[in-house]
């Protein structure tokens, strides 16, 4: 039990691009493990099975469809296993060999992921990318495409929506946990033995002081630019539209994302499939049709 308490502390640490909600649930199952709670082992290892299953590629009439599904890390690990997540690694490694593949005519992501840690998500969009020109690709929301998951779906020739879905959650955030309460409730004291300034300076046992707060906040803002600029980059528009109007944290759906230019189009992944084994081809939106769409929507 002892590698929970740990496996928190990276968690409560690290700089997340991922819908809110989905951390917060990750985070209330780490407390749960940290604390001694129990979760039934049989049903872990079978949603890891299904998870694992999930996640390959699957190539028919040469349309490739590549899952990228859960929470996104850069390696496999618990939190991934658990949650049906994907490892930027190992996915990407998966997408060079069907850009390599001389069968596979074009590729489709199906996209199903809150997003997930920022470690290797810079890397994979890029690579994604780098791709568009040697064969077609296709990103479809189906049915959540945000935040990490957002920014390499964007990276696509074209982005997808299926009319339920949602897409968006543009941003980054960090957590910090003061449990300096419970501690001295459960009659813990702490003595941090340090070389480094900074080396403790985020450690849970009390309030975050100004300086520290101000460089997570740093860190926070230089991540996020760093999101906003790729997604500028990816859907051919300036960083100030995709920061003023592509939400600022918030998900959209279909019709609304289709609208405010997050997206190309709404279709189901089916109908996506079927397009591009017919010969179809991406194709983004010109401004001015953008314009005529948001006039259509009202």
């Amino acid at each position: 039990m002892h590698r929970y308490p740990k496996i928190l502390e990276a968690a409560r640490g690290a700089v997340w691009a991922i819908h809110r909600p989905k951390l917060d649930a990750i985070l209330a199952f780490l407390d749960t493990k940290a604390s001694g709670g129990s979760v039934d082992a049989t049903l872990v290892e079978r949603m890891a099975a299904d998870n694992r299953s999930r996640g390959k590629a699957v190539v028919s009439r040469s349309v490739a469809v590549l899952p990228l599904l859960g929470t996104i890390t850069q390696r496999s690990d618990m939190i991934t296993e658990f949650s049906g997540g994907t490892s930027t690694d190992r996915w990407g490694r998966e997408f060079d060999a069907l850009v390599n593949d001389p069968e596979v005519g074009s590729i489709v992501l199906d996209v199903d992921s809150p997003g997930g840690t920022i470690y290797g998500v810079p890397e994979l969009a890029a690579k994604v990318f780098a791709a568009r020109g040697t064969k077609p690709i296709i990103a479809v929301a189906n049915s959540f495409m945000a935040s990490a998951a957002y920014w390499i779906g964007t990276a696509a020739d074209e982005v997808v929506v299926t009319p339920s879905g949602d897409v968006g959650s543009i941003g980054v955030l960090a957590i910090h946990a003061n449990r300096a309460g419970q501690y001295e409730q459960e009659g813990v004291e702490f003595e941090v033995i340090t070389y480094g300034a900074h080396k403790a300076e985020e450690i849970d046992t009390g309030p975050l002081g100004d300086e520290t707060r101000a460089e997570i906040q740093r860190r926070v803002d230089d991540d996020g630019k760093v999101f906003e600029a790729a997604v500028a980059k990816h859907r051919g528009v300036p960083v100030k539209t995709v920061h003023g109007s592509f939400g600022q944290g918030r998900v959209y759906g279909a019709e609304e994302a289709v609208r405010k230019n997050m997206a190309d189009r709404v279709a189901t992944l089916d109908e996506t499939v079927a397009r591009m084994a017919k010969g179809g081809r991406p194709g983004k939106r010109t401004r001015k049709a953008a314009l005529r769409r948001r006039l259509e929507l009202g």
